[in-house]
Formats: structure tokens, sequence, C-alpha cells
């Protein structure tokens, strides 16, 4: 049965799933949401570790679910610190990690600046790599970024706000209309390019994409298999970027085997 708990984390209130914490020495597993989503989300993965017989994890991030806000406007690398105080808080030295596009961000940083809380990698469709832009998008946003600048050099800030609220409401994405009190921090996650990290994670990592992901791309996920030391890629032929929840039973089969190939 999978229980629902709340921790403190400083100033945080962290909500969480779990399933019973097992008496044996096997690695737990944590599983991170993507961007705009929650831990329920993550609950059919939690639901069939627990049947596959492993103890496992899934918090709300703070800003998602029932978690409370960041104080600031937080970088990667801050819910990053923020998943390792949270081991901490739940005793837990070691596990594997489950991240999902947003929480493929968060695994990056956690397999190559704390490698030795991580045992293995899966990565899901992650966030990460930086967007090919077609030239006209490149283009079109140095000339809006320029010309906000102007604006605001020559004391014309009401201008230059009116420009960025058309600006936004014409071009941005859903992900970003739809973060709210997030929005800032959206704007600061999605403009990091973890392909440094990606560099020099040192755990054993498995790359699962959907061949259909529209939103981050499959060639996304090839160049993580080409930029992380040790990982190899699984397609989902036909999925898009939810893919772990398109193909759950394909998807539990080859995490099951990846876990215990590499124990």
């Amino acid at each position: 049965m999978i229980e629902t708990h709340t921790l403190q984390i400083g100033a945080l209130s962290v909500n969480y799933h779990t399933t019973p914490v097992l008496d044996n020495e096997s690695i737990p597993i944590l599983a991170l949401h993507g961007w705009g989503a929650s831990s329920e989300l993550m609950l059919p993965v939690i639901e069939r570790l627990e049947r596959l017989g492993y103890a496992a994890f899934a918090p709300d991030l703070p800003g998602f679910g029932e978690s409370s806000l960041p104080p600031v406007n937080w970088s990667v690398l801050d819910y990053a610190k923020l998943v390792i105080q949270l081991l901490d808080a739940l005793s837990l030295p070691r596990v594997h990690l489950i991240g999902h596009s947003f929480g493929g961000r968060l695994g990056l940083i956690l397999g190559a600046d704390y490698a030795n809380r991580i045992k293995q990698l899966v990565l899901v469709d992650s966030a990460g790599v930086p967007d090919k832009s077609p030239f006209h998008v490149q283009a079109r946003l140095k000339a809006y970024r320029t010309t906000r600048r102007a604006l605001n050099s020559i004391g014309a800030k009401d201008t230059a706000e009116r420009l960025s609220t058309w600006y936004r409401e014409r071009y941005g994405s859903a992900d970003y209309k739809n973060a709210g009190a997030l929005r800032e921090i959206f704007v600061r996650v999605v403009n990091e390019n973890l392909l440094p990290y990606a560099e020099r994670v040192s755990r054993p990592t498995l790359l699962i994409w959907g061949s259909e992901d529209a939103d981050t791309p499959l060639w996304q996920g090839q160049m993580l298999e080409k930029t992380i030391p040790d990982a190899g890629l699984v397609t989902l032929n036909g999925a898009g970027h939810y893919s772990y929840l398109e193909r759950i039973d394909e998807f539990m089969t080859i995490i099951n085997h990846f876990f215990k190939a590499t124990t």
C-alpha cells in the first residue's frame, strides 16, 4: 500500500509518496517527476516497483503538487540540493534514481556532483540538452531582447513591460504560460545547459525515450548517450514525452532488468 507523508526541510514542506520500507539491504528507488507535474504521475511506477520487491519514494518537488513553493527563484542546482536534503531526512545514503523530463535534469546534476548518493540512473525523456531553435526563432528572440534593453535604457519601462507581456503571450510555450508563480524559475531552468554535467556523470545510466517525443526530441536522448560516459539508450517506438506511462509494462520490464543486472 502506498503511503503519503510530509517532511519539513528548512522552510519547505515537502510531500512524498512511499512504498512500505522493506527490511532488507536492497537499494531503494527515488522517482522524480517532470515540470508542471507531481508525484501523482509517478504513482503507477512506484506501485509496480513495490510489486517487484523494491522500496520506492516519489516526492512533489517544491512548487508542485502538495509541496510548498521555493522561497526564491531557484536554479536546477537548488532543486538538486533539495533532493539530497530529502535523502538525508529519510536516512537514505544511496538510491537508484528515475527522473522524467525535469526530474532528468536533476538526475544529470546528481549523477555528476553527488555520485556517491546514486547507484544507477534512469533518465526518461530527460530535459537538459539545449534546444536547436530554427534561425528565425533565434533572430526573433535576439531582436526582442535588444529592443527590450533599448527601451529600458531610455527609461521607457512601461513600454518594455508591455512588449515583454506581448512576446510571452505570443511566443511563450505552454509550460511557460502555465508556470504561474514558478515562471521566473522556469525561464532560469530551461536556459541551463546541462551537457557539462552529463560529461561528468559517473554512474551507469539508462536512457529511455519515446520516438515521437515532441518536447524533448529523440536527438536529445542520442546526444546524452554520446555525452554520458556509461550510458545506453532504449527507444520506445511510437511513444511520446510520457513514454513511461504510455508503455508502462515495457518500461517496468526494462528498468527491473537494469537495476538487477547492475546490482
